[in-house]
């Protein structure tokens, strides 16, 4: 089962919206990492909160059964919780640049 933990939609830059879990919600910036240099860094960088904390990265992989390409996320951070939160991009069903964090509790 997939929850979603917030909304964005993609920018230039990468994608922008808001992380709306229970007990919290903060507006949400995944940037591209324009300074990733060795293949194990992100390919995102994730902020949140009005000053841009940053919580996680994000890196682009690739779907075993269809080949196709998708944005995994790690997050992290104090208010969130003890543990890192694992989820993925996914688009939302007929609105083109529109995107759901969803959770991916296997992880």
């Amino acid at each position: 089962m997939a929850n979603a933990l917030g909304y964005v939609t993609e920018t230039k830059t990468g994608f922008e919206g808001t992380l709306a879990m229970m007990s919290l919600s903060a507006p949400l910036i995944i940037r591209k990492n324009a300074e990733k240099s060795a293949p194990a860094q992100p390919d995102y960088r994730i902020f949140a909160g009005e000053i841009e904390t940053e919580i996680g990265g994000g890196w682009i992989m690739k779907a075993k059964s269809s080949g196709k390409e998708y944005i995994s996320l790690t997050l992290a951070d104090p208010q969130i919780g003890p543990r890192r939160i694992y989820a993925n991009l996914a688009p939302v069903k007929g609105k083109k640049g529109r995107y759901a964090l969803l959770w991916n509790p296997g992880e």
